[in-house]
């Protein structure tokens, strides 16, 4: 039975942005995935284990820059979650928090619907 784990998977094909519109992508090469042998589409699937970095937000507070610089990831620990070498794959609707380099948490990331195309799911 489930026990919330509903959503679709992230991957490098998945558009992530922080709530001031700023783009963030897995700090690990190909744009998402440290689990390089299940794919979605052709992208690697994302994994709590990947680091993300925001560029190009452009919140201000106070007259000051207070940019979005990374995004934590907060996915469940049910024994239920999806796994790729042991580590749990990051859904749509995993909890995450933007936060600046103070580091202040800036708000929720705004993860855009995932598109699974033609191509489907692989592994190696």
């Amino acid at each position: 039975m489930a026990t919330g784990n509903v959503g679709n998977v992230v991957h490098g094909g998945t558009l992530i942005s922080c709530p001031h519109g700023g783009r963030a992508l897995s700090a690990v090469a190909g744009g998402a995935g440290g689990a390089d042998g299940a794919r979605i589409d052709g992208a690697p699937v994302a994994t709590t284990a990947d680091p993300y970095t925001v560029s190009g937000c452009a919140y201000v507070v106070g007259g000051r820059p207070q940019p979005c610089t990374s995004v934590r990831w907060m996915p469940s620990a049910a024994a239920d979650a999806v796994r790729v070498d042991g580590v749990p794959v990051l859904l749509d609707t995993t909890a995450a928090m933007c936060f600046s380099a103070g580091p202040v948490p800036q708000g929720p990331p705004v993860v855009a619907s995932v598109h699974q195309g033609q191509q489907g799911v692989s592994s190696r």
